[in-house]
């Protein structure tokens, strides 16, 4: 494996934690993770590229070894303004080649539309975004909301990291006692009692009490300047999110259609989690699609 190391960062008043691969003279590649995931999840791709990088993939708040921010609600545009802090740290003045994985590519997107010069390329694993919904539903999703706060949930503490692994395959059968191993060691600590607990705030788990407006995104969507990559799973499971399969896919394709210039691949024998079970192919797609 190519090695990382690791770097904290004070992000508009939390300790980040952002993962390196690659010389920092290298070209630089931004790899952004998804919900309940963590920057290290990208080390296969890493693995796989063939040209040397400077890879650079913070934990978002509240995941992994970032801190989180202190409060029982996280509200998505701040990881717009973290992800604008980040880029300003590391890539000042010149546009940046982004990738992001399910949250992380919705984060992509809607950045790259707010910020159209601050993007060169940006490719998008997998971020199909949340479903869409009506002002209607506002005073339910408020109660639902509030009703949570008074139980706030906790994560499930396991016996072993072995334990933690069988649970990342149980979600993924496709990943292998190898790359289950390595995640685990990433995704977990143990705490005072001995019991290892996913380093993800739980507060993630609640719901959102701020519905997501899917014309507000695809407004951003539709201002994004770069080039974009929409990557998807020939085996994902993610369109159930949507809704009824059919109904699903018409929706994520006139998604595709608000980006100016895209374009689209589908990696076979790949589920939700693509840069586990496909990073060698999905490499080669990153490698082909932004220049040095």
């Amino acid at each position: 494996m190519k090695p990382s190391r690791s770097e904290f960062l004070d992000i508009r008043g939390l300790k980040y934690h952002v993962r390196h691969w690659g010389e920092p003279g290298a070209p630089k590649l931004f790899m952004l993770h998804g919900w309940m995931d963590v920057a290290a999840s990208f080390q296969f791709v890493v693995d796989a590229l063939p040209r040397d990088w400077h890879v650079i993939a913070p934990d978002w708040r509240g995941f992994g070894l970032t801190e989180s921010n202190h409060s029982d609600t996280y509200w998505f545009p701040d990881y717009l303004g973290d992800l604008d802090a980040i880029l300003d740290h590391y890539s000042a003045g010149i546009p940046a080649n982004l990738i992001g994985h399910s949250m992380g590519g919705n984060i992509a997107c809607i950045y790259a539309g707010a910020r159209p010069t601050r993007v060169a390329r940006l490719v998008n694993l997998e971020g199909f975004g949340l479903p869409g919904s009506r002002p209607d539903q506002a005073p339910e999703r408020y109660a639902k909301w509030m009703d949570e706060l008074r139980h706030i949930p906790k994560m499930r503490p396991y016996g072993s990291l072995e334990e933690v692994a069988t649970r990342l395959q149980r979600n993924n059968p496709r990943l292998s006692t190898e790359r289950a191993a390595f995640l685990a060691a990433h995704w977990a600590s143990q705490n005072a009692d001995g019991e290892w607990i996913i380093l993800g705030d739980p507060a993630h788990k609640l719901s959102n009490p701020v519905l997501y407006r899917i014309e507000e995104v695809l407004a951003c969507w539709r201002a994004i300047k770069a080039d974009v990559l929409w990557v998807e799973a020939e085996d994902t499971d993610a369109l159930r999110w949507m809704g009824p399969k059919e109904s699903a896919r018409e929706e994520i394709d006139r998604r595709i259609k608000a980006l100016a210039k895209v374009s689209t691949a589908v990696l076979g024998e790949a589920g939700h989690m693509l840069h586990h079970d496909q990073p060698e192919r999905l490499a080669e797609l990153i490698e082909s699609f932004i220049p040095r």
